[in-house]
């Protein structure tokens, strides 16, 4: 009596097989390497979501290309054999596997999305955001986007709170509370704008401590500007006429490039700037190089500079080919 041959159950098989790939989709979703480093709270939120979708995509991608390897290797046509193959109508059981397999993945990644965009604040549309600051006895509002700040006291409450805005606010775990530092951002062909309007300094980059809840309140002059920083994951459109805003809070200090995602004229590519992320000695420094020339109260006007013992000469060599000041005319300014 023959010995009829021993197989491997096909359960074991697509066990097996499902075990391996979700290994490997698992490894290959959690090291990917696609997206910058990390340097905000909210940039975890948006890459574990991310991640997610890796491993989906990479264990569809391992299973569809894998069967179809295996068809084309095990049912592929033996030599001499020029039949047609059996004809195939349909299978209704596997048509209705493939569809909804698919639609509960969509689903769940919708749910997904919707909690980190809401975790990051973006569905807080009709809020009040909470933006106070306070100056010895007198509590002020910053009005954002405007060049005057304004008293907006809840007399019952003892709090200052301004009219609520659109866009990507405080998370649920801030809303309604202040934040550390608030700044106006302004985009125009091309440049971005930041006004410390608290604090008297105007500057072309963003300054911001580490660890500290910063919000952005963003409008623009001009067109529609997308304000966008990779590491931070955040982006916002800068939009005429409205405010919006972004609240964050760095995590790592260093410089991170601002860049503007929304095609906004024949420069659209050069509209970038910088987000410098201080620890809080450096930002303290920083502030301290950059108040304003003088804090009279008759000064209606006044520049941000920082202090320096420079002459004349020393202080225009930068801009000198710019004005049209020769070199001999510079050197002949007296100190």
């Amino acid at each position: 009596m023959e010995h009829e041959k021993e197989t491997i159950p096909g359960s074991v098989w697509a066990l097996t097989i499902g075990v391996v790939i979700t290994i490997i989709s698992i490894w290959v979703g959690q090291n990917n390497g696609l997206m910058p480093e990390q340097a905000s709270e909210q940039a975890p939120l948006v890459d574990n979501f991310f991640n997610l979708m890796v491993i989906i995509g990479t264990a569809l991608f391992l299973l569809v290309e894998g069967a179809i390897i295996f068809a084309a290797i095990k049912y592929r046509k033996p030599k001499g054999d020029n039949t047609d193959a059996a004809p195939i109508k349909g299978n209704l059981p596997l048509e209705v596997f493939w569809t909804a397999i698919p639609a509960i993945i969509v689903i769940i990644l919708g749910i997904y999305s919707v909690d980190v965009y809401k975790e990051m604040g973006g569905l807080e549309i009709g809020h009040e955001a909470m933006m106070a600051h306070h100056h010895s006895e007198t509590k002020i509002a910053m009005v954002p986007g405007s060049e005057m700040t304004a008293p907006l006291i809840d007399k019952t409450q003892g709090t200052e709170i301004a009219s609520s805005k659109i866009g990507v606010g405080a998370s649920p775990l801030r809303e309604g509370k202040l934040a550390d530092l608030v700044v106006n951002v302004t985009g125009l062909q091309f440049a971005w704008l930041f006004n410390y309007q608290d604090l008297g300094i105007m500057s072309g980059q963003l300054h911001v401590p580490v660890g500290k809840d910063v919000l952005l309140n963003i409008t623009a002059k001009d067109v529609i500007h997308a304000f966008w920083v990779p590491q931070f994951r955040l982006k916002q459109d800068a939009i005429p006429g409205e405010e919006t805003q972004l609240r964050f809070v760095a995590t790592k200090p260093g410089n991170y490039p601002i860049v503007c995602a929304e095609l906004c004229g024949s420069y659209h590519g050069g509209m970038r700037s910088e987000i410098i992320v201080h620890t809080p000695e450096e930002y303290d420094a920083w502030l301290e190089e950059n108040q304003v020339a003088s804090k009279q109260q008759d000064l209606k006007e006044a520049v941000a500079v920082k202090s320096s013992d420079r002459s004349n000469s020393e202080f225009l060599a930068p801009y000198a080919e710019e004005i049209g000041i020769d070199h001999n005319s510079l050197a002949q300014l007296q100190q």
